[in-house]
């Protein structure tokens, strides 16, 4: 019995086929693996998750009857020769309410310095139900000498907050700011993880 031999030209088509998929297979996992980080940041950013608050969204028309205590915190790396303060160390405000606090940044050197600021909240399970509707942090702010900056941070806490069996008795969340002396030690530092794709690289001059 003669075993008939297969026609090379489906031979051909058979092998670039395969090297086709195999081909689209590796392209797929390279596009995944440079999509991961920019899919993370999003990630938080919709969930809150580690502690990253939600950005943008309008506070609804009627705050909720809880009440909750937002403490504010103010790092500076030892690098950037800044005073960097909460000018409230807290603040407490019903749920669903928008509130306006300011942080200050002075430059105690004698040259201008830039700095980025990075934030978190804690507990981190509150970060999904800590609303910014603005504030300063991810930009790049340069400070000539002498120079004070205020630096307002508009927000408020979702109602929901209060019926989630995970949160509902936190009484007091804290957001930490902290300020870097550059983007690269920032970046260094692993701070902007989930900073997303609108990480200012120009700069801020302070005009006070």
């Amino acid at each position: 019995m003669r075993i008939p031999r297969p026609d090379p030209a489906q031979v051909a088509r058979r092998n670039r086929r395969t090297g086709l998929a195999a081909f689209g297979l590796v392209a797929g996992m390279v596009g995944l693996s440079f999509a991961a980080v920019p899919l993370y940041d999003l990630f938080c950013r919709v969930t809150g998750f580690g502690g990253t608050p939600m950005i943008g969204q309008a506070a609804p028309a009627t705050p909720g009857e809880a009440t909750i205590t937002v403490r504010f915190n103010a790092n500076t790396q030892p690098n950037l020769p800044w005073r960097f303060t909460a000018q409230q160390p807290a603040m407490t405000l019903r749920v669903g309410e928008e509130a306006l606090a300011f942080y200050t940044a002075r430059n105690l050197a004698d040259r201008p310095f830039t700095g980025i600021s990075t934030y978190n909240v804690t507990p981190a399970i509150a970060g999904r139900y800590f609303h910014k509707v603005a504030c300063f942090c991810f930009e790049e702010t340069t400070l000539e000498p002498g120079r004070e900056m205020d630096m307002p941070l508009s927000f408020w806490v979702d109602p929901r907050i209060a019926e989630d069996p995970q949160t509902r008795d936190i009484r007091t969340i804290t957001i930490n700011y902290t300020f870097f002396r550059s983007l690269q030690d920032a970046e260094n530092a692993g701070a902007l993880a989930n900073a997303g794709p609108h990480v200012g690289r120009g700069g801020a001059a302070a005009t006070q």
